[in-house]
């Protein structure tokens, strides 16, 4: 959370406002978690004004201490006023009023003696500070407190990008990096390094945004309880956020928890009954209930032909909120697709031919919306989406040659995107296991069957092995921990777990590459086959400097050794993430680079060995940390105790 403080600064009617600050409230919301920010702290800049007003606007919170009456303090109190409207906290000390405009708002007064924070109470002012700062942001999305935004009450805040000061040329530099490094992160499906870099978002509305973007990559993988724990997250930001709103009544109806999902999904389209996409949302949980009902793997075609028949009463639930999302928004037609296509299964199932004249219409509607649709593409631009459902309308309509045509033309559009062809190849599979055209339906799948073997499918590992352990002693250590002579007990207790738990070839293993536990480590997981990455903290250079060198010229050897080996490239954690925040250790941070890309390949999947004596460690970033995090999350941790083997 990020926290602009406007006050006085200097000495001012005999109150030292520096002293106030940095004795008193930068401390007392550091202390907190805060970042806090005041305006003439950052003049490498250049305009302090323009800073200001970037900050003003954007933080999450603002302190305000209006212990004078100084202009420039009561002009930003105004402009946050007129533009925000809430994250605003007023600080006094000497005054005994406070003006009209603001004397109903709550005010935190505390103690000063000789111009300074008073010894006797600064704890307890500091307490009073983070405490209030605390309450404000829980409840963010209560009372309005900007007087502007509470008396007006349809005035809507400006959304956060349009507050964008062109002039604050590094402030918006630094986020235009952190959003570049989401989107390649997107783009190369690692949604581990999504969840690291959301958690650094500068301000509040990115972190929004990163969440979301988290929920969908994980989403897009099957990775559907930890996408619903991002999503959770984004909605603890904005509770009202479409977008998250959304996604979580889908997330839920992927956990197959359709009763939740529609209600998620009618309580939405009580708030927002124009949204089509949340229309469209709920038919698709309808839809799956109906899908889930017939389709059993140990089933012959018959049957689930005749259980989809019973069914079809659930197929006529799903059928009316995507008519209704299509009715609400005409150019939405995803929403339109859907529903012509379950009114033709439902033809075909039971001869109910009673809605034929509505669904020609939404036909036309439906070619219409495509259309458009594909009318914005550029050279750039081939929009899959509406060439897919173009594809599937001719599916419904018209004879072979055309639907393989217009698939074909959909395909080219795909950009290499293996999960957008599965995802259509999917709702193919349950036309032919209801016999539905059954030729039309087989030439249909042959084509994307072609286009998905020339990509082939993104491997998943059996079983994903993480580690973390001790580095070899450094000759200078006052305690030993993992001395040289021990370092052959250690690879058999790391040889001896992996053989224990079958780790082979159709496994990853995720660690550093330290001297010590990590080498040992990988070292082991090649001898097996295991498909091994490793991600390091620092530029190479520095690493082998901090963490390899200082034992011997035999690890460098191996380090090296190790590296040679690797089929994907050594990972740099500066180069696929950017520089570490200045308040983030870089161990911790390769630590939860490394827990969040195998929790992205499935929890269940991972097995956590750490070669440790059960103590804390040196400093943040070591064994101890990763152990304490992998307990939060899944708890799967295979401990080689080295007070044990070390005896």
């Amino acid at each position: 959370m990020h926290v602009f403080v406007a006050m006085p600064y200097g000495i001012k009617e005999g109150i030292d406002f520096n002293k106030i600050y940095l004795d008193f409230i930068k401390p007392a919301l550091a202390k907190e978690g805060f970042e806090v920010f005041r305006a003439d702290e950052e003049r490498s800049a250049g305009n302090i004004r323009t800073d200001m007003f970037q900050e003003l606007l954007l933080a999450d919170l603002v302190v305000v201490d209006l212990s004078i009456d100084n202009p420039n303090v009561w002009y930003e109190l105004g402009v946050r006023h007129a533009l925000r409207a809430r994250g605003v906290i007023q600080i006094k000390c000497q005054r005994d009023y406070m003006p009209f405009d603001v004397y109903t708002d709550r005010t935190l007064s505390y103690h000063i003696k000789n111009g300074i924070p008073d010894p006797d109470f600064l704890n307890d002012d500091m307490l009073a500070l983070a405490t209030i700062a605390k309450e404000t942001i829980s409840s963010w999305h209560g009372r309005k407190i900007s007087p502007v935004f509470h008396l007006l009450r349809y005035l809507i805040e400006p959304d956060w990008k349009s507050l964008r000061v062109d002039e604050a040329k590094e402030f918006w530099g630094k986020h235009k990096a952190w959003e570049d490094r989401i989107e390649i992160a997107r783009k190369k499906q690692k949604p581990g390094d999504i969840l690291v870099l959301t958690e650094e978002a500068p301000i509040q509305a990115l972190h929004l945004e990163a969440h979301r973007a988290a929920g969908k990559a994980l989403l897009k993988l099957g990775q559907f309880s930890l996408a619903l724990e991002q999503t959770e997250k984004a909605l603890t930001i904005d509770p009202e956020d479409t977008e998250s709103l959304q996604l979580k009544g889908l997330l839920l109806g992927r956990l197959k928890k359709y009763d939740a999902a529609k209600i998620w999904l009618k309580d939405v389209i009580g708030k927002y009954p124009k949204n089509a996409e949340t229309w469209a949302l709920l038919g698709r949980i309808e839809k799956d209930a109906w899908i889930n009902a017939w389709r059993k793997e140990n089933k012959t075609p018959d049957e689930m032909q005749n259980d989809a028949v019973n069914e079809d009463s659930l197929l006529r639930e799903a059928i009316e909120p995507y008519k209704k999302g299509f009715l609400t928004d005409t150019s939405h037609y995803y929403s339109g697709i859907n529903a012509i296509t379950l009114l033709h299964i439902l033809q075909h199932l039971t001869g109910d031919d009673k809605h034929s004249e509505s669904c020609q219409v939404m036909e036309g509607g439906v070619r219409w919306a495509v259309r458009s649709a594909m009318e914005k593409e550029t050279p750039d631009f081939k929009d899959f989406w509406a060439r897919v459902t173009l594809g599937d309308l001719e599916l419904l309509l018209s004879d072979t040659p055309v639907i393989e045509k217009t698939y074909k033309r959909a395909i080219a559009a795909a950009e290499k995107d293996w999960f957008a062809l599965d995802s259509s190849r999917q709702q193919l599979l349950i036309l032919k296991d209801l016999n539905f055209r059954p030729a039309q339906v087989t030439a249909a799948i042959k084509i994307f069957d072609q286009a998905s073997e020339k990509l082939k499918k993104p491997w998943e590992p059996r079983f994903v092995f993480l580690f973390s352990g001790h580095m070899v002693d450094a000759p200078d250590r006052k305690e030993p921990r993992f001395p040289a002579g021990k370092e052959k007990i250690a690879a058999k207790a790391i040889a001896d777990k992996l053989d224990e738990l079958g780790a082979g070839t159709e496994d990853l293993a995720l660690c550093s590459g330290a001297c010590g536990g990590d080498l040992l480590f990988a070292e082991a997981c090649l001898q097996r086959g295991l498909r091994l990455e490793i991600r390091i903290p620092f530029d190479e250079p520095m690493f082998l400097r901090e963490s390899v060198t200082f034992a011997g010229n035999i690890w460098l050897e191996r380090f090296r050794n190790v590296k040679n080996q690797l089929k994907t490239p050594l990972l740099i954690m500066p180069e696929e993430l950017g520089a570490a925040p200045k308040d983030v250790n870089p161990y911790a941070r390769n630590n939860v680079w490394q827990l969040y890309t195998a929790l992205a390949l499935k929890p269940e999947k991972v097995r956590f060995i750490c070669l440790w004596d059960r103590k804390e460690g040196d400093g943040p970033g070591g064994t101890k940390h990763m152990y304490d995090e992998i307990l939060k999350h899944f708890g799967q941790v295979y401990v080689l105790d080295t007070n044990e083997f070390f005896k």
